[in-house]
């Protein structure tokens, strides 16, 4: 399967308009976007997606298409990239990290397990969720924190991608935690993961997409969710996932940019959710919610 790399360097405000485009047009269909600083002196920055099944040619014509020809003067390049694991060789030589109570590392630093505290053992994969990203971080962080101060009954970690907070919830609490992602990868990923991390029997892994699927009315209402994924997907979630949950849960929220904040309060503060607590790391925001008189 071919991988074409398709950037776009303007000024920040264009290029940061850029992404916001391309985002809505193609994330929901399972194509990375980013945005970043391409200049030392922060004036030029660069759109980036990832297209699959395409020549270099098809890919830029799409995305020109997708921005309006006319509306941006900036240039468009299109480049195949190399066929191997671009996740797994990210990954290599990452350090292990500390979220909390929780130690994430590779087969390969497992002489660095600390003696207290839980660790998780997750190797690169064809799935999101390693620790490293600010997102997954800031949810293992308020995991440890809510977990600390109530017990939960029924949990649900959304879009599990490696199942990574799901073992986290179920090593910490010794509690059922169901785990979905409308990826089979995923779910593959985040059931050998969680046998692996001794957390088999207290991880349930299901393929689903949204919230409709009878699994969530079987195994809910829930009364802690974490949903690490994006901004959108979110929102149009909002009305759907909150009726899965109990009249006093706890919600905690990822895979959102700073800007993300105000219309993902408006869109949970609609279903009865106000926030307790906000956490931003590397510009990626943890948002913690709660429905009824509890703090959370």
């Amino acid at each position: 399967m071919s991988t074409i790399r398709v950037r776009i360097t303007a000024p920040e405000i264009e290029a940061k308009r850029i992404y916001e485009l391309l985002a809505r047009d193609f994330e929901d269909d399972g194509n990375p976007v980013t945005v970043f600083e391409a200049s030392a002196d922060g004036r030029e920055w660069t759109a980036e997606i990832l297209l699959f099944d395409m020549d270099e040619a098809e890919a830029a014509e799409l995305v020109k298409d997708r921005l309006g020809a006319d509306a941006f003067a900036a240039p468009v390049e299109a480049v195949e990239l190399e066929d191997i694991n671009w996740v797994e060789k990210s990954l290599e030589g990452l350090s292990p990290v500390q979220a909390g109570r929780f130690f994430i590392h590779g087969s390969h630093d497992r002489a660095k397990r600390p003696l207290a505290g839980i660790s998780i053992e997750i190797e690169a994969a064809l799935a999101f969720g390693t620790g490293h990203h600010g997102t997954t971080a800031g949810c293992l962080i308020e995991i440890d924190r809510l977990l600390t101060r109530r017990s939960y009954e029924r949990m649900l970690d959304l879009g599990t991608g490696t199942g990574v907070l799901a073992i986290a919830m179920a090593r910490l609490s010794r509690q059922l935690v169901l785990a979905t992602d409308i990826d089979p990868v995923a779910t593959l990923t985040a059931r050998d993961n969680a046998i692996h991390n001794l957390a088999g029997n207290l991880v349930r892994t299901a393929t689903a997409a949204g919230v409709d699927s009878r699994i969530f009315a079987e195994a809910g209402p829930f009364d802690l969710v974490v949903a690490n994924i994006l901004a959108r997907p979110l929102m149009r979630m909002a009305a759907g996932l909150s009726a899965r949950m109990t009249s006093s849960a706890t919600l905690v929220l990822s895979g959102l940019r700073v800007e993300d904040g105000p219309r993902i309060l408006f869109a949970y503060g609609a279903q009865g959710f106000h926030l307790v607590r906000r956490q931003n790391r590397d510009g990626w925001l943890t948002l913690t919610l709660v429905r009824g008189r509890h703090e959370g």
